[in-house]
């Protein structure tokens, strides 16, 4: 993936504007589970604030609302077309795949919403320490 894309940052936990920093304090999303919605206050590399105002992340729900109607939709679509299975079997599965997705869309979202606003700029840098939130 190219790195001046702003997918880079979503999938691959970086700050949108360097692409270098890490995003999230722990780079794996399930461990450890109690803290996945650790994040950094500001990039490491260019110093860009993470948390640029309280109450920023509120958009990023819905974000993350999207990500799962779009999980429902395909996983519907090709459980019920192709493998012929019945809507309760396919709700039985689906509970627990969405809640094991859970930390995976909180993150997605987040850096989703920061990518919206901030756009990519690898030359500008600020020096600010780099703290957990």
């Amino acid at each position: 993936m190219l790195k001046k894309s702003r997918l880079y940052s979503i999938f691959f936990n970086k700050c949108p504007r360097c692409h270098e920093g890490d995003f999230f304090v722990h780079k794996n999303a399930f461990w450890p589970i109690t803290k996945f919605d650790q994040m950094h206050k500001n990039c490491a590399h260019c110093g860009q604030p993470l948390t640029p105002e309280p109450g920023f992340y509120y958009g990023a729900m819905y974000m993350s609302y999207g990500f799962y109607v779009g999980v429902i939709l395909i996983t519907s679509v090709i459980a019920i077309n192709w493998l012929e299975m019945d809507i309760p079997l396919l709700i039985t599965c689906l509970i627990p795949l969405l809640i094991i997705l859970t930390p995976v869309f909180f993150r997605m979202a987040r850096r989703s919403w920061l990518t919206l606003f901030v756009p990519y700029a690898p030359g500008e840098k600020k020096a600010e320490a780099n703290t957990p939130a």
